[in-house]
């Protein structure tokens, strides 16, 4: 097995299921109660560290997701920009917690990686209804993303940038100043395709 670091942690089973996020309208921070904004903080706060991250089965799915703006009908809509590496907890199921998100996302900068957001993922077979937080209603449905996660993965998710200010609001899919310039494995994802929702 190849040596690998904590930026690309070699586990294909994070690969499995991942996801990130599409997109059905975003808030600002200020549109979320600051006392609830400061809780999540403060519980994800540890995880700046990846490894802590890692110990607590977060794994790391290698590459660093960005989009160049492209809109395709019947797709989600992802304003150019970049995502980042995702962490995945594979252990995390049922109804999202707001403490404790199915996601990190880290930003890779100057060989180093720093968390700048999280996110929860909700297969659709799980979901009787769209789920949402913050009054946020997650995006989507939409099929998996491939390569890191399958096709048939079909989810909802949502994004909240939590470390990293966002101009495009806190629950945008994307961030117009993340870059995957510094990363290894950089990945130019194009728009997730839509699925029904179940009915």
């Amino acid at each position: 097995m190849p040596k690998c670091s904590v930026g690309r942690l070699c586990i294909a089973a994070a690969m499995s299921l991942v996801c990130m996020g599409p997109g059905i309208g975003t808030a600002k921070a200020e549109d979320v109660p600051k006392a609830e904004i400061n809780a999540m903080r403060e519980a994800l706060v540890k995880y700046k560290d990846p490894y802590v991250a890692v110990r607590d089965l977060y794994l790391s799915t290698v590459g660093c997701v960005h989009y160049d703006g492209s809109k395709m009908e019947g797709h989600m809509d992802y304003p150019k920009g970049g995502m980042g590496i995702h962490f995945v907890d594979l252990t995390i199921q049922g109804p999202p917690d707001p403490m404790k998100p199915n996601v990190l996302i880290y930003e890779p900068v100057g060989g180093k990686l720093q968390l700048v957001a999280a996110e929860w993922l909700v297969p659709l077979a799980a979901a009787k209804e769209r789920p949402s937080l913050f009054g946020q209603p997650f995006q989507g449905p939409m099929e998996g993303h491939e390569p890191l996660i399958p096709q048939g993965f079909h989810h909802y998710d949502l994004h909240a940038w939590l470390f990293k200010d966002n101009p495009l609001g806190m629950f945008s899919p994307t961030h117009p100043d993340i870059t995957c310039e510094d990363a290894e494995f950089s990945l130019l994802e194009m728009p997730t395709k839509l699925v029904p929702e179940q009915q």
